[in-house]
């Protein structure tokens, strides 16, 4: 590690202003000799460098090829620019993203940054760069040439980073005519009645990941197993593998514009992140005042002048680019994001970009327990809990790496007082000072974004040895499910893990069902839906609880189900507990037939019959390559068996319909699986959704949208040997 954070090596020719653009391709094109990228059967790269700047080079250049639209947007969102193609709606998401990004200080950022980080970002502007002159007939929308520093904008890999916790309607009531006014008896917004760990009173597709290790004691083989399976909108990262001659041979998940596998392994470990319940971004009422024009916060005994700050957002409209420029403010706690209750609400999170891309890369390379633990030191990974699993045969579960130190007496929940000194930040939970399990006597371990507390089964960690704000999470559907199957599991295989991957059974309906059947034995015969629901109420009595594209029964309970929340979500919110929980909670006899009508009514009315396949419904469809998809029920499209994660499915499918459509159409879940067992040699399966290209006209478009739907894995060529007979073309980037 210490070899890795500290060797300096120098480019060759490292551009500077002063070099002209035919110098820049001459440079580019000597480093693209020295890389190449082999395109397997499946379209996947895998690319191969002297250095880790030659691999980082070619990486980018891959993804470009692949999509570079949305290598572009991810950097259109993370800079703060997407109002500039995209138009006013999106203005005060680019004004969040500035609120915390800012180039002045992400370009001093990268000119402190170690020679060996620096080559690296240089090298990822380089492989975009090259490959917008190699193709001159793709437009970018706004970044037309890369700079190094802007990788520091977007270093650390998850599909909702912490920013976007903050409200963008609590944003735009502040700053959208001005700063809300000091008084405690201005109008209320509907923004001021909720914060950031506020539950939203509309049910929401559920997101996050599975991790699963398996020791060695619990395999067959008798060496660590991984599953690796992000549930994250579809073809939100590339499948790739990126080696060097510096000791980089990492495979997995990469998100696009990215220059380290997020999610994946290497011949030694691998790593697969979940999203983490911890409470470690939180807000503060600030004591404000107002002197001669200029605006001061308490902070003890102490008033401090506010930094007020111009922020100015571009933005397209119909007659041109406009522009608008907010006074924006902040605390020594963080950014002005909102007010409540007559005070104005700063926000504290983790904004350490260089340390967290020192992170992100460095853990690729870690080829032990003690390698990877060493990088979770730098306290970065701030929104995920990780699970580790290795050739020594360890495994071990790391909970939300950033955990700012705090006083527990203090509910961090709610906003906490600004003007108390006490309720500030100290430092941060060291790892062993943080929930974590390393080679459980169970055998196993997981996370399915619930509480840790059940990680290992009875060897896990207990809630009340721990500050509450290590966690704000509960147990799950989801973690219930993964309890059961890896409790009654022994002698794992790479198969049998993802057959527990894809285990079918729905334990969200295992006490939906029963209150429903109660409701229906429990009504007089002389009410007209006991006749109209015998057939209904048959098929779910038969019923397993387990999905299929065959089962009529998923087709009923998951139509009865959404129709049941919403009829008791206000009572439900009332009581405190979610709605599904109430179905069969407090829900009344009547609530509970009448969904089960709507849904056989519903069912009826979309499909001709409610005896109608759950996979006549469920589909995944990838018509154009498009970052918001559409859909049509004319359209070529696959049955899906597997659920959302609501239901408690550990393979998840977050399906609905859109307008026009009354088919399902699937946007989100597992998007990249893969199992790997570790060992003297690495072997590994996985499928993503779709397919590697981004490109319709690309054969690799959606060739693999047959696997995913079926969660067939197919094999993953990790070794050089194992792409004989499987490659489809070699070449160097920019060559043919």
């Amino acid at each position: 590690m210490k070899k890795l954070l500290f060797v300096m090596f120098i480019l060759g020719g490292v551009p500077t202003s002063a070099q002209s653009p035919a110098a820049d391709v001459a440079r580019w094109e000597r480093m693209a000799t020295g890389i190449t990228i082999v395109r397997d059967d499946w379209g996947i790269a895998h690319i191969s460098g002297k250095t880790d700047a030659d691999a980082v080079f070619g990486l980018l250049y891959a993804q470009a090829e692949d999509d570079f639209n949305r290598v572009e947007t991810n950097y259109l969102n993370s800079m703060g620019r997407l109002a500039e193609v995209e138009g006013e709606g999106q203005l005060y998401n680019d004004l969040r993203m500035k609120l915390f990004i800012n180039p002045g200080a992400m370009r001093a950022e990268y000119a402190r940054s170690p020679a060996w980080l620096k080559a690296l970002m240089i090298a990822f502007a380089d492989g975009l760069n090259f490959y917008l002159y190699k193709h001159p007939d793709v437009k970018p929308r706004v970044i037309t040439h890369f700079e190094p520093w802007m990788a520091l904008t977007f270093s650390e890999g998850s599909i909702g980073g912490d920013i976007e916790r903050v409200s963008l309607e609590a944003l735009e009531d502040f700053y959208g005519a001005g700063p809300v006014k000091l008084t405690s008896g201005h109008a209320v917004k509907r923004s001021e009645v909720s914060s950031l760990n506020s539950d939203d009173p509309i049910y929401v597709e559920p997101t996050g990941s599975n991790g699963i290790a398996i020791a060695p004691s619990n395999t067959a083989g008798h060496h660590a197993l991984l599953l690796i399976n992000p549930h994250t909108s579809f073809f939100f990262r590339s499948e790739v593998q990126v080696t060097s001659g510096e000791g980089l041979n990492a495979y997995g998940a990469v998100t696009w514009g990215q220059f380290f596998v997020y999610q994946g392994f290497n011949e030694h470990a691998g790593w697969m992140h979940t999203s983490s319940g911890v409470n470690n971004v939180n807000e503060y009422l600030e004591t404000v005042v107002k002197r001669g024009g200029q605006f001061y916060y308490v902070h003890g005994k102490a008033t401090s002048r506010m930094a007020a700050t111009n922020i100015t957002v571009p933005y397209k409209t119909a007659s041109g680019m406009k522009k608008r420029t907010f006074t924006v403010y902040r605390t020594a706690h963080g950014p002005i994001v909102r007010a409540a209750g007559g005070k104005w609400v700063s926000v504290s999170l983790m904004q350490e970009p260089l340390k967290a891309l020192i992170q992100s890369y460095t853990r690729t390379k870690a080829n032990s327990y003690a390698a990877f633990r060493a990088t979770m030191e730098l306290h970065t990974n701030s929104s995920n809990n990780t699970i580790f699993a290795d050739a020594d045969g360890d495994i071990a579960y790391f909970h939300a790496n950033f955990i700012p130190r705090r006083d527990p007496t203090f509910d961090w929940s709610k906003p906490v007082d600004g003007s108390n000194p006490a309720t500030d930040w100290n430092g941060v939970l060291s790892v062993d000072e943080s929930p974590k399990l390393l080679n459980p006597a169970s055998g196993w371990l997981y996370n399915s974004n619930n509480w840790p507390w059940s990680a290992a089964g009875p060897s896990s960690q207990k809630k009340e040895d721990f500050p509450a704000y290590v966690e704000r999470g509960t147990e799950s559907a989801r973690g219930l499910h993964a309890l059961r199957v890896l409790s009654n599991t022994k002698d794992f295989t790479v198969n049998s893990l993802i057959t527990a991957a894809y285990d079918s059974y729905l334990p969200a309906f295992e006490k939906m069902i029963p209150a429903l059947l109660r409701a229906y034995d429990q009504t007089a015969f002389s009410n007209p839906l006991t006749e109209k629901l015998k057939e209904q109420i048959a098929v779910l009595r038969a019923w397993d609880y387990r999905w299929s594209a065959n089962s009529v029964a998923t087709s009923l309970a998951i139509y009865f189900g959404e129709d049941a929340a919403r009829r008791v979500v206000r009572d439900a919110r009332m009581a405190g507990i979610a709605a599904d929980e109430y179905i069969f909670t407090g829900a009344n006899q009547d609530q509970l037939l009448q969904s089960l009508s709507f849904a056989s009514d519903r069912l009826t009315a979309d499909f001709g019959k409610w005896q109608t396949p759950w996979g006549d419904i469920n589909r995944f469809q990838r018509l154009t390559g498009d970052i918001v998809q559409p859909f049509s029920d004319a359209g070529p499209s696959l049955p899906v068996g597997f659920v959302s994660s609501r239901w408690g499915s550990l393979a998840s499918f977050g399906a609905r319909a859109y307008r026009g459509t009354k088919k399902w159409y699937g946007t989100s879940g597992n998007s990249f699986v893969a199992v790997v067992e570790f060992g003297d040699s690495v072997r590994a399966k996985a499928v993503t959704a779709g397919g590697e290209s981004g490109d319709p006209r690309s054969k690799h478009f959606n060739d693999q949208a047959q696997r995913y739907s079926t969660g067939d894995l197919r094999d993953v060529y990790f070794y050089p040997s194992q792409l004989v007979g499987h490659t489809e073309r070699t070449y160097h980037p920019g060559g043919q």
